[in-house]
């Protein structure tokens, strides 16, 4: 048996894997916009509609409760501990579920990384995808990472297990058919 096969033998390995993935992936393409572009600096990729940036965000989505990083780490976490605590509540069992997981296990532990990091205090964000207006304005959707897509798709996921679940039980008030 390969050594691949070894750690995804339970759903808990198979979890950390993919989240050490995206916690990699997440901090790799980090650590290229820290090289690449100086804060605040911009490189459009495709004229009017997308660029990479290098922003930071001391809030959490759309730079919500801007300011206060350190209570957003504390949240993330209390999130990360209550998240393992009651996975086995949410399909982490499927395999759809621990994809999920991993991906929303991994996004927290990227952004919190960034947190907590001396050298950043603030949640590095690169990728915005933007319209121009024919006044030459922008209209943007909010910069986000690689753990942002992370958590979004791992969380989207859980709605769609738990719901693809619940849809083929017996839901309360159902009538009996006999």
């Amino acid at each position: 048996m390969g050594v691949a096969a070894t750690i995804l033998k339970t759903p808990n390995r198979r979890i950390a894997a993919i989240a050490a993935a995206v916690f990699a992936l997440d901090q790799f393409t980090k650590y290229i916009v820290l090289q690449l572009l100086g804060k605040g600096q911009e490189k459009v990729i495709i004229d009017g509609f997308f660029k990479f940036v290098h922003w930071g965000n001391t809030g959490a989505a759309w730079s919500l409760f801007r300011g206060h990083n350190e209570l957003l780490a504390i949240i993330a976490l209390v999130a990360l501990l209550v998240l393992f605590l009651s996975r086995h509540h949410f399909e982490s069992g499927t395999p759809v579920g621990q994809v999920a997981f991993g991906l929303i296990f991994g996004g927290i532990a990227g952004n919190l990384t960034d947190r907590l990091m001396p050298s950043r205090l603030e949640v590095i964000d690169f990728i915005y995808f933007y319209l121009r207006q024919r006044d030459g304005s922008e209209i943007g959707f909010p910069a986000f990472n690689v753990a942002d897509s992370g958590i979004c798709i791992g969380v989207a996921l859980v709605f769609w297990v738990t719901w693809k679940s619940d849809r083929g039980q017996p839901q309360p008030g159902d009538a009996v058919k006999s």
